[in-house]
């Protein structure tokens, strides 16, 4: 008699679990579902605490500007200042006269639904695009807990990549300016002015956007008082740069890290800038490259990368633009990749996304990777290898049948 047990191969029970696992990623909703779920359960958890700060600048830079109080003065309503454009005091106008709870689930649940859309926008297969909003959930999570703008900052630059590519040079230009005027990041999408194929269109977009986004706010509010904010804003931002170096929550960039390291705030940022837009330009050399759609996205993920490590106001929870980066990064690759891209990509995720999180020893976290900046160091690693394979790689094309 054989009273041995059958155990199940252990291949086999993986196959079945990541066969399923690729069905649900199949479906496009589930991950909005549950990333709603979670801003919801994030902002019910928040509101009756002091970490509703960056809530109460968003709500009250409509109520300033309705009554002309200056934007950028120190507030007592929430003990600090704003640094977002005029621009956004009317973006703010359809949350701000709702309840102070609706409007935070509001503002919570609108920028997921952003940041989810523009994802999925990509030229890639739904298995893929869901695959980044994965991976981009615990920076996104990070972000909610303080009600931050950087998700839809981030939406804002893959949209005006998407529309750059699907040939709308017009709302390319839209979300350019919408994103220049809110918080200064969405600039660098005019470095997709290189892949257009409408020239003229982009240029005379960007100029119509420009004029007619600086002027819509004078309606509501006044033209001299949003001229003399455009100037407030200005004084703001260059006083908030000199005070970033010092702060204990900004200046997660690549020149913050070094100070850290050598222990100097005296360290001028300006040469890890320059050097940074130099590394940056170099593979935009390479014109020939420009109708493929990996070069593309490389410079897509190089542009979100760059946008966050080269910033000195850059924060723990600006780094959703930098992962949302690093996974189309990873996705638009020949997959499953090498064995040195998958594990820079299990290095960013563990060292640059889930240090923030239990899975990481709090000693570490505490004692070396908060105080020297070093959730940079994954993210860099990351930005210069797309650097380099935008100058010396060639990733086989897509077949049109894989992208949906």
């Amino acid at each position: 008699m054989n009273n041995t047990i059958d155990l199940p191969n252990k291949r086999s029970v993986f196959s079945k679990y990541w066969t399923t696992a690729q069905k649900l990623l199949a479906l496009k909703y589930p991950i909005l579902i549950i990333w709603v779920i979670m801003a919801i359960f994030i902002t019910r958890g928040r509101i009756n605490t002091h970490a509703i700060n960056n809530y109460l600048i968003f709500k009250y830079a409509f109520i300033n500007a309705v009554n002309h109080i200056d934007l950028y003065a120190v507030s007592a309503f929430y003990g600090d200042t704003n640094h977002y454009g005029p621009l956004f005091s009317l973006i703010m106008a359809p949350f701000a006269i709702m309840g102070d709870a609706p409007q935070m689930y509001a503002w919570q649940i609108f920028n997921v639904c952003l940041l989810f859309f523009a994802i999925h926008q990509l030229p890639l297969s739904t298995i893929n695009k869901n695959i980044i909003c994965v991976v981009c959930t615990q920076e996104l999570y990070t972000s909610l807990i303080e009600f931050q703008t950087n998700g839809a900052i981030a939406a804002l630059i893959i949209l005006s990549w998407v529309c750059v590519q699907n040939r709308n040079d017009f709302w390319a230009a839209f979300c350019i300016i919408v994103g220049l005027y809110v918080k200064l990041y969405g600039i660098v999408g005019i470095a997709f002015f290189l892949f257009s194929e409408q020239k003229l269109k982009f240029i005379l977009s960007l100029l119509f956007w420009a004029v007619v986004l600086f002027v819509l706010p004078m309606i509501f509010f006044s033209p001299q008082f949003i001229t003399n904010s455009y100037l407030g804003w200005y004084h703001s931002l260059v006083q908030k740069n000199q005070l970033n170096v010092l702060s204990e929550y900004q200046d997660v960039s690549v020149a913050g890290m070094v100070r850290r390291l050598i222990n100097s705030n005296s360290l001028p940022s300006l040469p890890f800038i320059a050097g940074g837009i130099l590394l940056l330009a170099l593979p935009f050399l390479r014109i020939s490259r420009y109708g493929e759609q990996s070069f593309r996205l490389l410079a897509l993920s190089s542009i979100l990368l760059f946008t966050v490590l080269f910033s000195s106001g850059s924060e723990l929870v600006t780094y959703i633009i930098a992962f949302a980066g690093v996974g189309i990064w990873y996705l638009s690759l020949e997959q499953p990749g090498s064995k040195v891209e998958i594990g820079l990509l299990l290095f960013a995720i563990y060292f640059g996304s889930l240090f923030a999180s239990d899975l990481f020893p709090k000693s570490w976290r505490v004692h070396i990777m908060k105080p020297y900046r070093l959730k940079v160091l994954p993210y860099l690693l990351v930005w210069l290898t797309v650097i380099y394979q935008m100058l010396f790689k060639r990733n086989k094309p897509t077949p049109y049948s894989q992208l949906n």
